[in-house]
């Protein structure tokens, strides 16, 4: 009898050992410098998910106690059986526990004046979702298959984090920062929110990137410009970079594509989802107090409230490899937030790659991309991604997954032409590389009620005015950041000043693209041509230049089209809607477009005929 026990025992510690022998040999798997799913990992059931707080070092909602942040963990169960460590995936949002209800009054009214605000607008609740232990599933089937683990975090004064949303305050740079620093092992963790038991994220290599979408894409790079140890590499997609630039345009009060009348106090309300006994200090302290007397929607001017708020102003601290995805055809978070960062960091020496798509918002870079980014910083494989090209651009009629490979963004062999206007108000006037002998001024009148995409197909109206190249002979390929200068004088001390660059004729139906029409615009504030923190108002009659780039672009226009520069005063779908009858008048002698166009002005003159 004791023999046959010690050989049932015999037997299952063999068993037992066999068993942890191959889960121990169980590894992430790499081929052609790309992590491969890992049968042993690919398994939902078997994965382990949990829960915990991070302690951070502010206390932003008026407790007298350092704000914990609510975090979730999906991990391989080898993690666990085998004492396996691996690299981190982490994603942080304030959207994961739901946002408020789009009621009437959300958004700020924009039919009045310029220089006027408009009535208060209502302020609506948010009913928390809080599902324990899963924060959120985005990314686990990606990367856990993979060999990563995969955390979550809800943002300050979201979910079950504590604090105050202070969108793009500190906190949510150093929220992100103290999540990092508890994988890597300097920062505390603890069951619950309020208690003493610890948890350590003893799985992990200490080797983290983080990556996400719009505002969960902002978060990757607030957390870099921390400069935290550990943070290798990023990946944001169609990124908010600055709320200056998201809610205003060069002095001017504009909002984003889709949103009118959006601003920062709006997101604040959109996404203020924590503890409902903490909501209003954090209401008074952040919305009521610092965000209505920072925003200023009076004048639309920069600030230190806005500088704040600007990634790029905190890039000197930032170490982390850096693919940048976003889309030409992004009207609310638009193309320049990515691009001002990409440059940034290339000009760091950083690791820099970026992807355009011609699509609207969002958007990641094919996985193959993503998989050699991650491979490289977070595994540590020399797959040679330093050696591969800068820059991805996804070309007109082409899928997202097979973008064209580039040595640089803007395209190396584009150079600035200049282009000047010929007069041909209230039809259509000309864009000629040589400037006319005496080309006077023309004059539009402002009015809401008329959308961009009727101007820009009107062939006759008082509402805009617009210049046209020739008929192109050849395709122009346009690539970088377009520039635009305007002499002009308003009837009224305050005027709004929109730019559309457009493809004409307009196509419509349904074989037209995204690509077609709009090929780039830009807004600005006449009061603002001195200085974009100081606005002035404007002597009627009297001439001020102001020049701005318009969003950067890369497209190729087709022969057969004309380009054409729209200039105009509101814009029905971004800017406030002030009443009907403001006069501008363009000087077209100190009026000019500068057009980057690959090949330089030689491919013009062969493009247009001149």
């Amino acid at each position: 009898m004791q023999h046959l026990l010690r050989s049932v025992i015999c037997t299952g510690l063999f068993s037992l050992a066999l068993a942890i022998q191959a889960s121990a040999q169980v590894q992430p798997i790499f081929k052609e410098g790309e992590a491969q799913v890992v049968p042993a990992f690919e398994n939902a059931d078997d994965w382990i998910r949990h829960d915990l707080w991070v302690e951070t070092a502010f206390d932003t909602d008026g407790d007298d106690k350092p704000d914990r942040m609510h975090v979730s963990v999906t991990r391989p169960k080898q993690t666990e059986t085998a004492g396996l460590k691996l690299p981190v995936v982490y994603v942080s949002s304030p959207y994961f526990a739901g946002v408020a209800p789009n009621v009437e009054g959300l958004f700020w009214e924009v039919r009045h004046e310029l220089g006027d605000i408009g009535p208060e607008r209502a302020h609506p609740e948010i009913e928390t979702r809080t599902n324990r232990p899963i924060i959120s599933n985005s990314h686990i089937r990606e990367w856990v298959p993979r060999g990563y683990i995969v955390v979550h975090s809800s943002s300050p004064g979201t979910g079950l984090s504590q604090g105050a949303p202070t969108v793009g305050g500190d906190n949510e740079s150093l929220a992100p920062k103290a999540v990092i620093d508890w994988l890597c092992g300097r920062a505390k963790g603890y069951t619950t929110p309020d208690g003493k038991e610890e948890v350590e994220a003893y799985w992990s290599t200490g080797k983290v990137g983080m990556t996400g979408t719009s505002y969960n894409g902002t978060l990757p790079l607030a957390a870099a410009t921390t400069g935290v140890e550990g943070l290798e590499a990023i990946i944001p997609i169609a990124p908010n970079t600055s709320y200056y630039h998201y809610y205003r345009s060069n002095g001017l009060v504009r909002s984003p594509g889709g949103y009118l009348g959006e601003d920062i106090d709006v997101l604040y309300d959109f996404i203020h989802s924590g503890d409902p006994k903490k909501r209003a200090y954090n209401n008074a302290t952040v919305r009521d107090q610092e965000m209505r007397e920072g925003m200023d929607r009076r004048t639309g001017d920069y600030n230190d409230f806005w500088a704040g708020r600007d990634y790029l102003n905190d890039m000197e601290p930032m170490k982390a490899a850096l693919l940048m995805s976003h889309g030409f055809n992004d009207w609310n978070v638009m193309p320049e937030h990515s691009y001002r960062i990409y440059k940034a960091a290339k000009d760091k020496g950083l690791p820099a790659q970026i992807y355009y798509h011609q699509k609207g918002h969002g958007g990641p870079p094919p996985m193959r991309i993503m998989n050699r980014w991650f491979t490289r910083y977070l595994h540590g494989v020399e797959n040679g991604v330093e050696e591969d090209p800068r820059a991805w651009i996804v070309r007109e009629s082409e899928e997202n997954s097979n973008p064209t490979a580039y040595d640089a963004y803007p395209h190396p062999e584009a150079a600035p032409v200049t282009f000047f206007l010929e007069g041909g108000a209230p039809g259509q006037g000309a864009l000629r590389l040589q400037p006319a002998s005496a080309p006077g001024t023309e004059t539009l009148t402002d009015n809401f009620s008329f959308d961009g995409k009727v101007l820009a197909k009107a062939e006759y109206t008082d509402h805009r005015l617009m210049y046209l190249t020739p008929t192109l002979q050849e395709d122009l390929h346009i690539s970088g950041l377009p520039r635009v200068t305007v002499r002009l004088s308003s009837s009224k001390p305050a005027a709004n000043l929109s730019v559309w660059l457009v493809s004409l004729p307009w196509q419509e139906g349904r074989r037209a693209q995204i690509t077609d029409n709009i090929i780039t615009r830009g807004w600005a504030d006449p009061q603002n041509h001195a200085s974009i923190r100081e606005s002035e108002p404007l002597k009627p009659g009297q001439y001020y230049t102001v020049s701005f780039d318009l969003q950067p672009d890369d497209q190729v226009i087709p022969a057969g089209q004309q380009i054409g520069l729209m200039i105009f005063s509101s814009d029905r779908d971004f800017t406030l809607w002030p009443d009907p009858g403001t006069e501008l008048t363009v000087d077209l002698s100190g009026t000019k477009l500068v057009l980057p166009v690959v090949g330089g002005e030689e491919q013009v003159v062969k493009g247009v005929g001149e």
